[in-house]
């Protein structure tokens, strides 16, 4: 990396902007140009420690501060957000490469999680049972656990960590994000619009890095918790690590997510919906669908409507307004991605369209690679075992609906997955049979809404907590129990008793 670099990204702790100080830096790349726009700072051991610090020390009083005041500074919060949509989507376009509508469609999205952390009170309302015995009275309540940790993937620079922070600091907690180092400046906005709302310092702080940094979060005696969201080998380490370091984990893995078309469904509906599932935001997201199973006679229609639409597809610059898919986020990733295309015909598959060399006019060194379509596939090719997580749509032959679901659920992923069909009946049936966390019946992408959990089954998920909803309140606290007993102030004291209370 040269020194003509203009920018560099910092580190954000105790409520201020802290430049690095372990000489360590990572390149930011331009997806669209491949040019080096920025440099991060990368996080020493050090630097860890005192991002912790600082929010333990921010969770003696935050902790105990009362919901009034979180959610009020959680609502300025939103509303800056929500000012400063196009400011972030801007950084995330610069950095990742996703067009402005997509990267303007992940805010909207984490928006709808700091609603939810707005209300949180309800969420922490906890029970109360009177006289379970004679003046007795039990009630359950739910505390904060401290300092918790994010670890979020590259692919969702806002969203991602909005999944994660809102709810954890409205219970109470203090956040320490470790974002991903290939596009860090939009966690970097999102701790500044914090800051602007009123949030005390050190109750969040971004920490840059690599696997240092990780590490250290993972094995730190003052971080409780760690939530994650990534590839399935990292999310295994990142759960076994951290729990044999007495945390509590929420790692969310990779990905193969699946489609079933069945042979009464809209197939210009079903094309439609693969196309945009499986090419939208350049493939790389966890709820990208990657194979579509046909069920029956219908495969050659299905294949050449998908064909038809897919070659509409306009690829450019994420900010040039008529560009509807962008590059990838690192040249390596590209050729990775292309790689599986290019061995695709060696391995059973059917070329239909081949992506792997395609280039945008005066923009030859981004990160270009075209959409690609695969027919045919066998179980045993790459392509179709492995996460690609990238703009390359794998079609699979069934001749039944028992038997795409057995090939379904022969994967080791478990994410998301979706049927086409007109029949109630077999809709029905999928949902109970299928063995994945979210489901979509004629929805291709079945992302919950924020109210509702986010989580897979299988290896898309270590842990036993999905991610916000009920399930992410649950997992930034701990449940009490207090039994309590009072006695009538007309009774004189009664002296020791060590048995249970009596019921009458």
């Amino acid at each position: 990396m040269t020194d003509s670099v203009a920018k560099t990204v910092h580190h954000w702790i105790g409520g201020k902007s802290v430049e690095g100080v372990s000489g360590q830096h990572g390149p930011v790349t331009d997806p669209a140009t491949g040019a080096v726009t920025t440099r991060v700072d990368f996080a020493s051991v050090d630097e860890v420690d005192a991002a912790v610090a600082a929010a333990k020390g921010a969770f003696a009083s935050w902790g105990q501060s009362s919901l009034a005041k979180r959610t009020e500074i959680l609502f300025r919060f939103r509303a800056l957000l929500d000012a400063n949509r196009d400011a972030i989507a801007e950084l995330i376009t610069a950095e990742h490469g996703k067009v402005h509508s997509d990267a303007l469609g992940e805010v909207a999205r984490g928006l709808e999680i700091v609603d939810l952390a707005c209300g949180i009170n309800v969420q922490l309302k906890g029970e109360l049972s009177m006289q379970v015995a004679s003046r007795v009275d039990v009630s359950s309540i739910r505390q904060p656990l401290g300092v918790v940790a994010g670890i979020t993937p590259f692919n969702f620079p806002a969203m991602v960590p909005m999944w994660m922070f809102p709810i954890a600091i409205a219970c109470g907690n203090t956040f320490v994000l470790k974002p991903s180092e290939k596009d860090p400046s939009a966690a970097v906005k999102i701790a500044e619009l914090l800051a602007e709302a009123g949030l005390p310092d050190g109750v969040f702080n971004v920490l840059h890095g690599d696997k240092v940094a990780v590490d250290r979060l993972l094995e730190h005696p003052d971080v409780a918790a760690v939530s994650f969201v990534g590839s399935t080998p990292i999310a295994r380490h990142i759960h076994r690590t951290a729990s044999a370091n007495g945390k509590r984990v929420q790692a969310l893995g990779g990905a193969k997510n699946h489609m079933l078309v069945l042979p009464d469904a809209d197939l210009d509906a079903a094309a439609d919906a693969a196309v945009s599932a499986a090419y939208g935001s350049a493939g790389e997201r966890c709820m990208a669908i990657s194979a579509v199973v046909a069920v029956g006679a219908i495969g050659d229609e299905l294949v050449a409507k998908i064909k038809e639409r897919a070659e509409k597809i306009k690829i450019g610059p994420g900010n040039d307004p008529e560009s509807e898919m962008g590059p990838l986020i690192t040249a390596a990733h590209r050729d990775k991605v292309a790689s599986y295309v290019k061995g695709a015909a060696a391995e059973g598959c059917e070329v239909v369209l081949d992506g792997s060399d395609y280039r945008v006019p005066g923009f030859e060194n981004g990160h270009w690679v075209g959409l690609s379509l695969l027919d045919r596939v066998p179980t045993s090719a790459k392509a179709y075992q492995d996460e690609i997580f990238g703009p390359v749509l794998c079609v699979l032959r069934v001749d039944t609906y028992e038997e795409g679901v057995a090939l379904m659920n022969a994967s080791p992923f478990g994410n998301g997955t979706a049927i086409f069909t007109r029949d109630g009946g077999a809709a029905r049936r999928f949902q109970l049979e299928i063995e994945a966390g979210m489901v979509g019946v004629n929805v291709p992408i079945p992302v919950p809404v924020g109210y509702h959990s986010f989580g897979g089954w299988k290896d898309s998920l270590f842990g036993d907590h999905h991610i916000y909803g009920n399930d992410g309140t649950h997992f930034y606290t701990r449940g009490k129990v207090v039994t309590t007993r009072w006695p009538d102030p007309s009774e004189a004291p009664s002296g020791v008793d060590l048995g249970f209370p009596r019921n009458h």
